[in-house]
């Protein structure tokens, strides 16, 4: 029949999409250095999905196989009545997992509703432990807010708790153990991300101070010996964990330049005005909004929409420290 659906997402590779990353607003309360541009235009509100758009995209991808989704941003707990977003979809019938991805400096205020209402795992950026060296970083962040979120967000129950960490050359790599340390006297995980060349930006230069995966392991293993964690890859995530010296956490390397992981791909993202993005180093997309706001909408449609999307999603990407970003949208408007 014509309006028979798959029940789960496949694009032209065989990957299976389970996993959506939807982004609630693209504002933040910081400006990353990485990230973003320390002037920014942000996306007017009237081109912002709705909470309701939002509900209605997050149940369209569940019915159609998700099982999980991870709100994202910009900063997520920023954008107003977000909680009003997260209790429906921790309720929705068929999702197995619903996680955030914060900044940390909402999480003392907002840590505990979060997880009443469904959010059972949290990733938290953590570049820094030094005050001074912190706020240089985001630009804007209070680095003794960040770590009250985190320890809050520890004491509320999350069953995982993963700390991102961006290391840039000549800027914090000095701290690459103490950010390692802190999270096994936390029992909490930590992932050291290669920088991705997102959005041309002017206040450093990503090729000089780019620092692979490998040159990370490298500091840690100094003084720590890392052994390949049993649980590699966590709901199919481009992480590859290690363990040390029995401890609960888990140290990842999130390596896009170094470490192709595109053939494992199993997401999409959505941004805040409702752009489905079929891969984070391409400009492949679909336009949910136009269709949410059309006059015949209907969530068959939309499934419609997302089912054909799939088609283009591409193979890989190509990213490069070496020529001008080819994506020149920021981290922020991407959704993570």
């Amino acid at each position: 029949m014509k309006d028979e659906l798959p029940q789960t997402l496949t694009d032209r590779f065989g990957r299976q999409v389970d996993y959506l990353r939807l982004s609630v607003t693209d504002r933040c309360d910081f400006r990353c250095v990485y990230c973003m541009a320390e002037d920014m235009t942000f996306a007017p509100k009237q081109q912002v999905l709705t909470l309701e758009e939002l509900q209605e995209v997050a149940g369209a991808f569940v019915e159609l196989g998700v099982r999980k989704i991870r709100l994202t941003g910009g900063e997520p707990l920023v954008r107003n009545n977000i909680l009003s977003l997260v209790e429906p979809l921790g309720k929705l019938k068929g999702l197995e997992q619903l996680a955030l991805t914060t900044n940390g400096s909402q999480l003392h205020r907002l840590a505990e509703p979060l997880f009443s209402m469904g959010v059972s795992r949290i990733n938290v950026s953590l570049d820094s432990l030094e005050p001074r060296k912190f706020r240089q970083l985001t630009r804007h962040g209070n680095l003794d807010q960040v770590i009250a979120g985190i320890d809050s967000a520890i004491d509320a129950g999350f069953s995982r708790i993963r700390l991102n960490a961006v290391i840039l050359k000549g800027r914090n790599e000095d701290e690459v153990l103490d950010l390692v340390n802190f999270a096994l006297q936390r029992d909490i995980d930590i992932a050291f991300i290669e920088e991705m060349p997102l959005g041309k930006i002017d206040e450093h230069d990503r090729a000089l101070s780019f620092l692979s995966s490998e040159a990370l392991r490298q500091i840690i293993t100094r003084q720590l010996t890392l052994e390949a964690a049993p649980e590699q890859r966590d709901a199919g995530g481009p992480a590859r964990y290690y363990k040390t010296g029995g401890s609960p956490s888990r140290i990842g390397f999130i390596s896009p330049h170094s470490h192709n992981f595109c053939h494992l791909c199993n997401r999409v993202r959505v941004t805040a005005e409702g752009r489905l993005l079929l891969c984070l180093g391409n400009e492949h997309s679909v336009d949910l909004r136009a269709v949410l706001r059309s006059g015949d909408y209907s969530r068959q449609l939309l499934k419609r929409t997302i089912v054909e999307s799939l088609h283009i999603k591409p193979e890989k990407h190509h990213f490069s420290l070496s020529e001008p970003p080819q994506i020149i949208r920021f981290m922020n408007a991407t959704g993570g």
